[in-house]
C-alpha cells in the first residue's frame, strides 16, 4: 500500500477522533451545566422523544445509542430516579421491557435540544455557541 495514502487515512482518522472528543466534551459540558444531563442521557431522551410513541424495548434503544446493555441499564436506571423515563413490561412478551419517556422526559428534552444542536452546529461547522440559549 501507498505511504501516502496510508498516511491520509491516519491522518483523516486521527481528524475524526479529534472531532468526536471536542464535541463529547462540549456537548457534556454545556448538557450538564445547563440542563443536568450527560451526552448519553441525551441520546436516549431524543431517540425517545423521536420515536412513534416515546418508547423503546431495552435491548433496540442499546443498540440506537450504541451502550452496552449493562451500561444502558445504569443510565435508564438514572434516569427512572430523575422522573425522566419508567420502565413498562412489553404485553406481547413478558421478557420484554419497554423503556418509555415521560412528561418530565419531553420537557428536559425539549428544554435541552437548542442546547444540543448549538453545540453539534458549533463543532461542526466552527461557529461560536450561543451563551444566551434558555436553560
Amino acid at each position: 500500500m501507498d505511504d501516502d495514502v496510508d498516511g491520509d487515512v491516519v491522518s483523516s482518522w486521527r481528524g475524526l477522533l479529534a472531532c468526536h472528543a471536542t464535541t463529547w466534551c462540549a456537548l457534556e459540558r454545556e448538557l450538564g451545566d445547563k440542563h443536568g444531563l450527560g451526552v448519553s442521557d441525551f441520546e436516549v431522551l431524543d431517540r425517545m422523544a423521536e420515536s412513534d410513541h416515546g418508547k423503546y424495548r431495552v435491548q433496540e434503544l442499546a443498540d440506537a445509542v450504541h451502550l452496552s446493555q449493562s451500561a444502558l441499564s445504569r443510565l435508564i436506571s438514572r434516569l427512572e430516579k430523575a422522573g425522566l423515563v419508567c420502565r413498562n413490561m412489553c404485553q406481547d412478551d413478558r421478557r420484554g421491557v419497554f423503556v418509555q419517556i415521560t412528561e418530565a422526559g419531553v420537557e428536559r428534552h425539549r428544554q435541552a435540544v437548542p442546547t444540543h444542536r448549538a453545540v453539534l452546529n458549533q463543532s461542526l461547522t466552527r461557529q461560536p455557541i450561543p451563551h444566551d440559549l434558555p436553560r
